[in-house]
């Protein structure tokens, strides 16, 4: 934020005589209600916190309407349709007290609170008001008890800063940082700050010679050259001397330089100019524009030594480059924070930058609505934890995404104390209580899509999942069943087991008994596997006893002779019975009685493969 502390003046000087008037207004009504006795910021400290970031007219009234005790004001009739809604936009928002010492934490609880509050904003500029009520409360907080303060500090680093961020209003996630920190950490804080001050007259001097000398350096280039100092900020001080453990004489960026030029090959001329003419830090020295950040953003950063050995840090980008880092789309908070989004994120938060620095917000506040957010629902748990859903989603979905075993005893829900059925689709800021039974049985209808119980894919894979295995111990009994029957028929023993897992490739009996039991593996494929393990003992039997006899068996199929045959095994046919073919399409032709059970069982396209088969007994 500014270094003055604007005034009531600078609020209307701002707008024109019209306009003024709607403000004179809005601030006298608020004077009428407002309880002057409260801690609560008064709504023209709000207002004048938006001063800086350039805000609408709008915004301004509704800042100041806000907070205060018109609820029962009429206020459409009076400053329009876009300031009423905006009040009641930032009413909703100010709702939402689902921050607590236990979510302060746990990271992804944090983050989903962030979530809950982008979602809850109809319109962006209802949560540049929240953020400009929460500073100005921070400068008030110096009057709550100890145990306030420190939980409006912790919640604003937790929350607001980082929206601030993700809003791309760099001064506003500052000022609430450094009020922040002064109550969380005032001795660390106030440490910072005198160093800071101390030597505040020794940096700004090293700043401006070097910026004075760069320019003279640059001045016959022809170049067009914007070079500024680049102010640091407390809390961001403080949070670089933990993470690089270093005390703050040895911070080098206490003392930087950002230069915009036109051209991304002046990027690397000026660059080449300053390591000329000062001695650079090569540890130091990153190259963002040839290796772009994974978030797009671009800069050359380098560290270099001035006459009395101070470190500088000098950044040389492109007025595009600098506009995309800190106007454009959400690569700047991404990597200050470390989070994980997609694409959809990344074009909503360049909406919401967009329509901030420009007037046009109709489209753009449509897009961070839908993509953002439209997909989207946020609610709590009994105990105040949140949970991130899909839009459309269930208190059956809610369930299953606490626990699968509540999900599966669920047998009804409420939200926000009453009674709703199972398909009630959920709403942001609701709180869901599920009702339980200690049988687990969860209903297949669960997973009809036409009738709406589950929205999410991970709680209908896991009905769908918890069906198929208790399908499993059924189809698995009934194999067993069904293997240990033909075995009985047939007078097999155990020894069987292990061929069988080795004709049908399956690793172990149970994968077995499950394939019998579902009917992939059918009776009759069953029936040849057992059999066909026996065969080659079977048939050196039936040679051996052939040779032993006297008889030579004249067999004809279809009135020829002289082609492959076999007697079947099932029925075990002998030269007195009536016989039949079936022709198989690996062994010739089978020869069955007549009567077979499995010729009885043959289906219509089946039984085109039974052909006429007559028996002569030849003596030798």
């Amino acid at each position: 934020m500014p270094s003055y502390h604007p005034s009531t003046a600078d609020l209307f000087a701002r707008f024109a005589e019209k306009e003024c008037a709607l403000i004179q207004r809005a601030i006298a009504l608020v004077e009428d209600y407002e309880d002057v006795e409260s801690n609560r910021p008064h709504g023209v400290d709000v207002a004048l916190n938006l001063l800086s970031l350039n805000v609408d007219l709008e915004t301004i009234l509704a800042a100041i309407l806000s907070d205060s005790r018109l609820l029962d004001y009429s206020l459409q009739a009076e400053f329009g349709t876009v300031v009423a809604s905006l009040v009641s936009n930032v009413r909703e928002i100010n709702s939402l007290k689902v921050y607590s010492r236990n979510i302060s934490t746990q990271a992804s609880q944090v983050e989903i609170v962030r979530r809950m509050s982008l979602a809850t904003a109809d319109d962006v500029r209802a949560l540049l008001i929240k953020l400009a009520y929460r500073l100005a409360r921070l400068k008030k907080l110096a009057q709550e008890e100890p145990e306030m303060r420190h939980f409006i500090a912790q919640e604003t680093l937790d929350l607001y800063a980082p929206i601030a961020n993700r809003l791309g209003k760099g001064q506003l996630k500052w000022a609430l940082e450094d009020y922040a920190f002064r109550y969380l950490e005032p001795e660390n804080h106030l440490f910072v700050a005198r160093e800071l001050e101390n030597k505040r007259a020794h940096r700004e001097e090293c700043i401006d010679t070097f910026i004075q000398q760069l320019q003279q350096t640059v001045g016959g280039s022809g170049m067009c050259v914007e070079i500024k100092g680049r102010p640091k900020h407390i809390y961001s001080i403080w949070q670089k001397m933990q993470r690089k453990n270093l005390p703050i004489d040895e911070l080098y960026d206490l003392l930087a330089v950002r230069v915009i030029v036109q051209e991304t090959a002046h990027c690397y001329e000026i660059l080449g100019l300053v390591h000329q003419h000062w001695t650079s830090i090569p540890k130091e020295f990153d190259d963002y524009i040839a290796n772009p950040k994974n978030n797009g953003y671009q800069s050359l950063h380098t560290v270099i030594l001035d006459a009395e050995n101070n470190r500088i840090e000098v950044q040389i980008r492109t007025k595009e480059m600098h506009d995309f880092a800190e106007l454009g789309v959400a690569a700047h908070w991404r990597y200050k924070e470390g989070s994980k989004q997609d694409i959809a994120t990344e074009k909503s938060i360049a909406s919401l930058r967009q329509l901030l620095e420009e007037k046009d917000g109709d489209t753009l506040l449509a897009n961070f609505r839908t993509e953002l957010f439209a997909d989207r629902v946020y609610v709590l748990t009994p105990t105040g934890q949140l949970i991130d859903l899909v839009k459309g989603a269930t208190p059956l979905d809610f369930a299953y995404a606490i626990h699968t075993d509540v999900g599966h005893r669920c047998r009804g829900a409420k939200v926000n104390g009453s009674i709703v059925p199972l398909t009630y689709p959920l709403q942001t800021g609701e709180q869901i209580e599920i009702l339980t039974a200690n049988e687990i049985a969860p209903n297949p209808n669960w997973i009809d899509p036409n009738l709406a119980y589950l929205k999410t894919p991970r709680a209908i894979q896991k009905v769908k999942a918890w069906i198929k295995q208790q399908g499993k111990e059924q189809h698995l009994l009934m194999g067993q069943q069904l293997l240990e029957k033909e075995v009985h028929r047939l007078g097999l023993t155990k020894d069987y087991q292990l061929k069988l897992l080795q004709h049908f490739k399956l690793p172990d009996m149970n994968k077995l008994y499950i394939a019998l039991g579902r009917h992939v593996i059918n009776s009759r494929q069953l029936n040849y596997a057992l059999l066909e393990n026996g065969r080659k003992k079977r048939q050196v039997k039936a040679k051996q006893a052939a040779s032993a006899q006297t008889n030579i068996l004249e067999i004809t199929v279809a009135g020829t002779d002289n082609i492959l045959t076999h007697f079947a095994q099932c029925c075990q046919p002998q030269t007195g019975d009536d016989l039949t073919g079936f022709i198989t399409h690996s062994n010739g032709i089978a020869i069955h009685k007549a009567d077979c059970e499995n010729i009885s069982k043959l289906n219509d396209e089946q039984k085109k493969q039974i052909v006429v088969v007559s028996l002569k007994v030849n003596s030798l």
